[in-house]
C-alpha cells in the first residue's frame, strides 16, 4: 500500500516535469523569435520646417515593412534588400503616403518623395523615406497623423517625433490610440527684445510656445499636448511592458523565496542601477555595442535563474542585481537615444520616461508578491521554483545564443 501511494505521489511531479519541458520547447522555439523580431514596432519621424519648405524623414524598422508588404520579400529571407526596394518602389510609396498624412488647416498636403534608403540604428535596420512638403506660415494649424498598425491590436507600435520649427525643437510620441500630433504656428507681434510700451520691459513669450531663432522671422510654434510629459511617461510604461527580457529578469529575481526586506533592497538596487546607466547612455556619456548589451541582458536572466536552482541560500542578491541593473539601463536607453532629443528638453523627457518604467515595475512587483507568497506556502513550492527556473534559464539561454550568433 505504501509503495503504490509513493507511485501516485511521484506521478504528479513527473507529469509536471514533462509539462514544463514541453512548454519550454514550445515557448523557446516560437516566443523568443517573436520577441526579438518585434518586441515593439518602432518608427522615427523627423520634421524640419523653414521659410521655403517642410521636410519629413520617416524611418520605420524593416521588419514592419515586411509584415505590411509581405510580397516584397521575394527570396523570403526576412531581410529587406536594396533590389527589393527598387522593384517595389511604387508600392512602398503608396504604403508610406497612405499611412502618414500631413494636413494644413484640415487640408491634406501632397508630399514629394525624394528618396528611400536603408539605415541602421543601434541593432535594427530601418527604411528611411525623405519627403518634401510646402512651407507653412503663421496662423496655420499643422496636423501630422500616423496610421500604421492603427487597427492591429496585436502589434505594439510607436512613432517618436522630433521636430524643428524655424530653429527651435519639439518632441512627440504617437502610440496606441493617440496617433495625431498637432502644431499651431503663431506670430510674435513685436521684434525679439522690443520693449513693451505699457511697462517698458522686453516682451516675453507665452510659456506654452517654442521661441524661434532670433536671426529668423518672427514665427513661433506652439506644440500640442502630444509633446507633454505624459507622452514620455506612457512611453516608459510601454517600453517596459514590451521588454520581455527585462520582465523575465525581474520575475526571476522574485521567484526565489526571500524576506520582504530582501525584496525591497533588490528592487531598489535594480531601480538605482538602471536609472544611472539610462541617464548616462541617453546623455551620450556611456556607450556600449548594442549586441553586447542585449546578450548581457540574456545572460543576466540565465544567471539569476540558475542561482535560484543551485544556490541553497541567497543573501546578497542586491549586489549582483545592481551590476546587472546597470546593463539593463543601457537597454532601456536605446529608444530615447534614437530620438536625438535636444539637451534643453532632455531632462524632462528622461525623467518622465524613467518614471513610467518605475511605475510599471512597482505595479508588477505589488501584484506578484502576494501570488508568490501563496506559492511559497505550498508543499510543492520547491519543485515549482526549480522547474520554473529551468524554464526561465532555458529562455534566457536561447536569447543569449540568438543575440550572440544571429
Amino acid at each position: 500500500m505504501d509503495i503504490s501511494t509513493c507511485k501516485i505521489r511521484k506521478k504528479p511531479f513527473s507529469s509536471t516535469y514533462r509539462f514544463l519541458l514541453v512548454m519550454l520547447l514550445i515557448v523557446g522555439i516560437s516566443y523568443p523569435r517573436v520577441a526579438q523580431a518585434h518586441a515593439y514596432s518602432a518608427s522615427y519621424t523627423q520634421i524640419t520646417m523653414d521659410h521655403e519648405k517642410t521636410e519629413i524623414v520617416f524611418s520605420i524598422d524593416t521588419l514592419s515593412i515586411l509584415e505590411l508588404l509581405p510580397k516584397i520579400d521575394k527570396n523570403e529571407n526576412w531581410v529587406l534588400e536594396e533590389s527589393e526596394i527598387k522593384a517595389e518602389e511604387h508600392h512602398l510609396e503608396e504604403l508610406i503616403t497612405e499611412g502618414l498624412t500631413l494636413d494644413k488647416d484640415n487640408r491634406e498636403q501632397t508630399p514629394e518623395i525624394e528618396k528611400m534608403e536603408i539605415v541602421k540604428k543601434e541593432n535594427k535596420i530601418f527604411l528611411s523615406t525623405y519627403m518634401k512638403f510646402p512651407a507653412f506660415s503663421p496662423g496655420d494649424t499643422i496636423v501630422f497623423n500616423d496610421g500604421f498598425y492603427a487597427n492591429d491590436i496585436g502589434t505594439n507600435y510607436v512613432d517618436l517625433i522630433t521636430a524643428s520649427f524655424f530653429g527651435q525643437t519639439s518632441e512627440g510620441v504617437l502610440q496606441g490610440n493617440e496617433r495625431t500630433w498637432t502644431v499651431l504656428l503663431t506670430e510674435v507681434q513685436q521684434e525679439q527684445g522690443a520693449e513693451n510700451p505699457e511697462n517698458g520691459q522686453a516682451s516675453q513669450p507665452e510659456t506654452n510656445q517654442v521661441q524661434p531663432d532670433q536671426s529668423q522671422s518672427k514665427q513661433v510654434a506652439a506644440p500640442s499636448t502630444t509633446s507633454s510629459w505624459y507622452s514620455f511617461f506612457k512611453l516608459g510604461m510601454f517600453h517596459i511592458l514590451t521588454g520581455y527580457d527585462h520582465l523575465l529578469f525581474l520575475f526571476a529575481l522574485l521567484f526565489r523565496k526571500q524576506t520582504f526586506k530582501q525584496y525591497a533592497v533588490i528592487i531598489t538596487a535594480f531601480t538605482i542601477a538602471h536609472s544611472i546607466t539610462l541617464t548616462l547612455a541617453v546623455l551620450g556619456w556611456v556607450t556600449l555595442p548594442s549586441r553586447f548589451v542585449e546578450a548581457a541582458i540574456a545572460f543576466s536572466i540565465c544567471y539569476v535563474a540558475l542561482e535560484n536552482i543551485f544556490k541553497k541560500e541567497i543573501r546578497y542578491r542586491w549586489g549582483i542585481t545592481f551590476l546587472f541593473g546597470l546593463i539593463h539601463g543601457l537597454g532601456f536607453a536605446t529608444i530615447l537615444k534614437e530620438m536625438a532629443i535636444p539637451k534643453s528638453h532632455l531632462a524632462v523627457a528622461l525623467l518622465n520616461f524613467n518614471l513610467g518604467i518605475e511605475f510599471v515595475q512597482l505595479v508588477i512587483v505589488l501584484l506578484l508578491l502576494p501570488i508568490l507568497s501563496y506559492l511559497f506556502k505550498q508543499k510543492s513550492s520547491g519543485k515549482i521554483v526549480q522547474y520554473g527556473s529551468f524554464v526561465i534559464a532555458g529562455l534566457g539561454a536561447i536569447w543569449l545564443v540568438q543575440r550572440i550568433f544571429f
